[in-house]
């Protein structure tokens, strides 16, 4: 076919020789640019229709990956592109300066549809990966980043040889006296690359995680983990980008833990006022015997006071003598019970309410539990439902709740 138009052209037509010529390369050029365009068609839609139908027969979700990846459609770029790199020869061969420049362009399309290949493959891997559990939280991402950038350097550099026709190997010593200029510029990269590692190996950070983050504003769910950041949507619907070496370098705070545990932490605490604390006599003991949370430990805990105060010869005509019980105690003693029988309260963890230093604002009643509960809505409920029921039972115990007092309490004592 190489020169079947020029003997058509010259010697059947009689057109001249250098004119002829030119009307045989652009001749083979169509001719080649149709059959390629042809072929690609046919291999794209047809080859496809066709590896589809494969796919769906078989029983690995691999091959349809490649296909979502368009790896047949690069490969197809990758196989009409070596056609046409072989059939340049025999087109161009008498213009052997323009067979040159030619070449060189088909070897940087080449490289360039052998990288979009090698990319669709990797992606492939990734998202195939991505279906079995022990994959689905790691950083995969990152991975498939900095094989990419190395192998767009190297594609970078064959394209340069490509285009000045200098050996390759010089490109790759000058590469090498330019290597502190590299890692300057990809000094971000490698820290990330770094650090997604460590995120791996160490499993401090998963797909799906809730971090926390102050210093950057993140408070959320880790929805992408790449090669320079780690992308958060926070609860309020916004998101926050953190780079991946800070989650290396710096504090943040992970709640799997907590989410794969028995419990959600409540800890929270009221202040009660501390003249409102006073010992117990007879008669309050006996008010506190209908509480029935506490009767069977108020008859308990009394019979046993009684006993001592009375083995020691206590005078208790006044009332701070020997043993005694209070009504913040008793108080305290009805918040374990309560927490005890609580059915949204995990009772294999630790459950308490335990008295604090006092402060300016009163004793500090602190409960500190932990919720069976652990979705966020579901657990406010929950931490919400005990203070109300404490706040609540407060006054039955002659206590009072600390308040700072409010302009209307201040014009109320005139």
């Amino acid at each position: 076919m190489n020169r079947f138009f020029y003997t058509l052209f010259k010697e059947k037509i009689g057109i001249t020789h250098e004119v002829s010529t030119y009307l045989n390369v652009i001749s083979n050029l169509l001719i080649i640019a149709i059959l390629g365009y042809l072929l690609f068609k046919v291999i794209r839609y047809y080859g496809s229709k066709f590896i589809k139908k494969v796919a769906n027969k078989t029983k690995t979700e691999f091959d349809n990956i490649l296909i979502e990846n368009k790896f047949f459609l690069n490969i197809s770029r990758v196989f009409i592109f070596l056609i046409t790199y072989a059939s340049l020869q025999h087109i161009l061969i008498d213009f052997p300066d323009f067979l040159k420049y030619a070449q060189r362009f088909t070897n940087l399309l080449i490289v360039v549809s052998f990288i979009w290949l090698v990319k669709s493959i990797l992606q492939s891997i990734k998202d195939f990966l991505r279906t079995f559990s022990a994959f689905k939280d790691k950083p995969l991402e990152s991975y498939v980043q900095i094989f990419m950038i190395l192998l767009w350097i190297i594609g970078f550099v064959v394209s340069f040889s490509i285009i000045t026709g200098k050996p390759l190997l010089r490109f790759f010593t000058a590469l090498g006296a330019f290597s502190a200029v590299l890692l300057l510029i990809f000094k971000d990269t490698i820290l990330g690359f770094v650090a997604s590692i460590q995120i791996s190996v160490y499993d401090t950070v998963r797909l799906q995680d809730w971090i926390t983050m102050e210093k950057y504003g993140a408070d959320g769910n880790v929805t992408e983990i790449n090669l320079t950041s780690v992308i958060v949507k926070n609860f309020d619907n916004t998101i926050t980008s953190i780079p991946t070496y800070s989650l290396i370098s710096e504090s943040f705070k992970n709640w799997r833990a907590m989410s794969h545990s028995g419990g959600r932490r409540i800890k929270r605490a009221i202040n009660i006022k501390i003249n409102s604390i006073q010992f117990l006599d007879e008669k309050a003991i006996e008010h506190f015997k209908k509480i029935e949370l506490l009767n069977s430990y108020v008859n308990e805990i009394s019979e046993e006071v009684n006993h001592y105060n009375t083995t020691n010869n206590v005078d208790k005509s006044l009332l701070i003598n020997g043993r005694n019980l209070t009504n913040f105690g008793m108080f305290r003693k009805y918040l374990d019970l309560y927490l005890d029988q609580h059915p949204k309260i995990n009772k294999d963890l630790l459950f308490m309410s335990r008295q604090l230093a006092p402060t300016e604002n009163g004793v500090p009643l602190e409960i500190y539990a932990f919720s069976s509960e652990k979705q966020w809505l579901i657990y406010e409920r929950v931490m919400a439902d005990i203070f109300d029921h404490i706040f609540a039972s407060v006054p039955y115990f002659n206590l009072e709740v600390f308040e700072n007092p409010s302009s209307k309490d201040i014009m109320n004592l005139k």
